[in-house]
C-alpha cells in the first residue's frame, strides 16, 4: 500500500527535484561548451571523452535525486 505524502513531503520533493534539475543543466551546459571547443579543435577522442562524462555525472546526479525523493518518501 502506498502511503499519501504530505503537503510538507510534497514540498521537500519538488524542492529537491529543482536542485537537481538545475545541478544536472549547470554539468551540461558546461560540458556541451566543453565538447563545442572540442569540435572546433577537431579532438575527437576529447569529444568522445566528455560525451561519456557527461552520461555518467548526469546518472550520478539522477541516482542522487531518487534516494533524496525515496529518503523523503520513508
Amino acid at each position: 500500500p502506498t502511503q499519501a505524502l504530505t503537503d510538507e513531503q510534497k514540498a521537500k520533493l519538488a524542492e529537491v527535484s529543482k536542485v537537481y534539475e538545475a545541478k544536472i543543466a549547470d554539468r551540461e551546459v558546461f560540458l556541451n561548451g566543453e565538447i563545442a571547443k572540442a569540435e572546433a579543435a577537431g579532438e575527437f577522442e576529447a569529444i568522445e571523452q566528455l560525451n561519456k562524462q557527461l552520461a555518467s555525472e548526469r546518472k550520478v546526479l539522477e541516482e542522487e535525486l531518487e534516494q533524496k525523493k525515496n529518503d523523503l518518501r520513508a
